[in-house]
């Protein structure tokens, strides 16, 4: 349009257009003739003097086009937006309110790709509108809050994105931030170090001076991806839910992602003194198969038995809100730091959340909770500050040499077994209730394993005959949470490892014969395996049948490929095969017989299939001749970014690829070659 006709559309503007215009011009830099949404939004912030979240609301009332472009009609359509006095600005004037006493918060939220808008809230709680108009989805302002801050703290000074930080924690700049995956790539790096090769990271400067769409998307499909193999559940969020700003999802990824640092360090490697928390005749291996958050809940107990105190924890919401286990626990472990009792002797349950907090900070661990989250009962949050606190002052007595040989310590593998690891990612891929946390217990009752059978070959579990664990319901597909279970201090080992399987142990077997059943109804091999090896949990035979398991899945999920192969199903021999011709078309000189291979090793092999399928994705100055450890390592590491940046879903870890591990081989190829059929 020329200035007379956008004179004509914006009449409120037309004494302003060529002024406006020049402003425009100014910003657009390079001349593109548009403006990305961050860049409108900043300026027009500063020219109109208005909070974050209107500026950015109104822009979502102004109707871009798929390209999300700014370009000079939306611009001046986004000033009109803000100082137009009509409905839409009046609920934009209610933006950025303080919360009233009665705790109602009046804002109106959007995301930078959907325009979700939200309603007013109460006690802190901001609906977001979703894709239709019936649907709405809750963001707690606490966790927003509190989410941003760690993400400012833990990422400052990074040297790709250090300089957009810090975000306010009072806006929801901090989403419309994620949107290129930059900041959801560092901080999966951050809880989880060395999870993403930050070298094959798009980042604005590198090679091009502005990220478009598709190098967004490919930035997101590693954070998602990489989530995926840190044990994140990313069900129901995609590259596109990041790009789009979905508000609510990514504050549950930002959640999961945090937690899984904060829980990654209750670990017996890190943290041998957790010997101190066994019960009598407890086993050490069997307690550290409890999830984490059980174990953070016999931490908290066990120090406020020794303080003599009445009370105890059961759950990171309801025991601890009204503030004294707090104060008794932080008393105990803090008393070298000067923590007291002395907020038990305030009445009002605010006030004395706040004390808690200030004791807290004695020890530096002021972080996650407010005192109007704690008394709420968050906890989401209260797991962070417990576990922040764990991390930072365990207060457990070192254990002595001798009891590190008693107990065989250094020996003992707080991971697990490898394929363990990778068969519990895969398996909650899957979406299995309840969640898979600990490989042996979980399996033990065949409950999970029923439901990963009828996610594989549809409809082939009859549930009429299924024992559930009490925690759920009858229907399997429900999104229940299993129960934070706290054993009472006489609880016998068999009490508590019934309690842990949720079943009783004839219920048990009923599953897992029936399990056992269904693996040779369709041809898996297990003439030496019967329920109960499951149900007991022999390493071997239940790491074997799950093994099988999953190459079923391979071969449903390439049995289109197979199909148009002109074989009945997918075998290794075919998908050796498919990854030599690749390697070959990647450069490869040499081909491998079969992924026990042990030129595998080197991460070279991998990284020539990755090329073959696209070349474009392998950056040849960043691949090394694996000669050695690190530099195999290093491949190994490059080829899974590179892998998860396709979009593949990738399990294993660099280890390995560089020892060889068959079946995790296979599985990585396996998802190469779906990945290679949808691109």
């Amino acid at each position: 349009m020329n200035v007379l006709q956008l004179r004509r559309k914006f009449p409120q503007l037309a004494d302003e257009v060529t002024s406006l215009s020049g402003n425009f011009q100014r910003l657009d830099i390079d001349g593109k003739g548009y403006l990305d949404e961050a860049t409108a939004i900043k300026a027009t912030q500063q020219s109109e003097n208005q909070p974050y979240d209107v500026v950015r609301q109104a822009l979502r009332e102004v109707e871009l086009d798929s390209s999300r472009r700014v370009e000079l009609e939306d611009y001046l359509g986004l000033i009109t937006k803000l100082r137009d006095s009509s409905p839409a600005q009046k609920r934009l004037s209610t933006g950025l309110q303080p919360a009233s006493p009665s705790g109602v918060v009046a804002q109106r939220t959007g995301g930078l790709g959907q325009g979700h808008v939200s309603k007013s809230s109460v006690g802190g709680k901001i609906q977001v509108q979703g894709s239709s108009a019936n649907v709405t989805h809750t963001i707690d302002e606490d966790e927003r809050t509190e989410f941003t801050r760690h993400i400012n703290a833990v990422l400052d000074g990074d040297a790709d994105i250090g300089n957009r930080l810090p975000f306010p924690t009072d806006t929801f700049q901090m989403f419309d931030e994620c949107k290129d995956g930059l900041v959801l790539a560092k901080l999966i790096n951050d809880s989880v170090p060395d999870t993403i090769d930050e070298r094959i990271l798009n980042i604005a400067g590198r090679k091009t001076k502005s990220l478009n769409a598709f190098q967004m998307t490919e930035n997101n499909n590693l954070v998602i991806e990489s989530a995926k193999g840190i044990g994140c559940s990313v069900v129901n969020i995609g590259a596109g839910d990041i790009i789009e700003v979905r508000e609510h999802l990514i504050l549950g990824l930002i959640w999961q992602i945090i937690r899984r640092g904060l829980l990654s360090k209750i670990d017996i490697k890190l943290h041998p003194e957790l010997y101190r928390l066994l019960r009598k005749g407890e086993e050490l291996e069997k307690f550290l198969r409890l999830p984490p958050e059980q174990i953070l809940l016999r931490w908290f107990n066990y120090h406020l038995k020794a303080a003599n105190w009445p009370r105890s924890v059961g759950n990171f919401s309801d025991d601890i809100k009204d503030g004294e286990n707090y104060t008794v626990l932080l008393s105990q472990i803090g008393r070298e730091y000067g923590c007291t009792r002395a907020p038990l002797n305030t009445t009002d349950n605010l006030q004395r959340a706040e004390q808690v907090l200030q004791e807290a900070d004695k020890l530096g661990c002021r972080k996650f909770l407010t005192p109007k989250s704690l008394i709420s009962g968050n906890s989401k949050l209260n797991l962070a500050f417990v576990a922040n606190l764990f991390n930072n002052h365990p207060a457990l007595e070192p254990i002595t040499e001798e009891e590190k040989v008693k107990v065989k310590v250094e020996d003992f593998d707080a991971e697990g077994d490898r394929e363990a690891r990778v068969f519990t990612l895969w398996l909650n891929s899957l979406d299995v209730r309840p969640p898979v946390v600990s490989f042996f217990n979980d399996v033990g009752n065949g409950y999970v394993l029923l439901q990963a059978f009828d996610k594989i070959i549809k409809g082939s579990v009859n549930w009429r005959g299924v024992r559930k664990p009490r925690s759920l319901d009858n229907d399997p597909t429900k999104n229940n949470s299993p129960q934070i279970v706290n054993p009472d201090d006489d609880e016998s080992e068999s009490e508590h490892l019934e309690r842990i399987l949720d079943m009783e142990l004839f219920q048990a077997l009923q599953n897992t014969n029936k399990v056992i059943d269904l693996g040779k109804q369709h041809g898996m091999s297990l003439q030496n395996t019967e329920g109960s090896n499951i149900t007991r949990g022999d390493r071997t035979l239940t790491l074997g049948f799950v093994w099988q398991l999953m190459r079923k899945d391979i071969n449903v999920t390439l049995s289109s490929l197979a199909q148009k192969l002109g074989k009945k199903e997918m075998t290794d021999e075919i998908m050796v095969d498919w990854a030599n011709k690749m390697a070959h078309k990647g450069g490869q000189k040499s081909s491998i017989r079969s992924f026990k291979d042990r030129s595998i090793s080197s991460g070279v092999f991998l990284l020539n299939v990755l090329k073959g399928m696209e070349s474009s994705y392998v950056d040849d100055e960043l691949v090394t001749a694996g000669d050695n450890d690190e530099r195999a390592y290093m491949n190994a590491k490059l080829s899974i970014s590179i892998a998860r940046k396709m979009g593949a879903t990738i399990w294993l870890v660099p280890e390995d690829i560089c020892q060889v591990r068959y079946k995790l081989v296979t599985s990585f190829v396996a998802s190469l070659m779906a990945t290679h059929e949808k691109l």
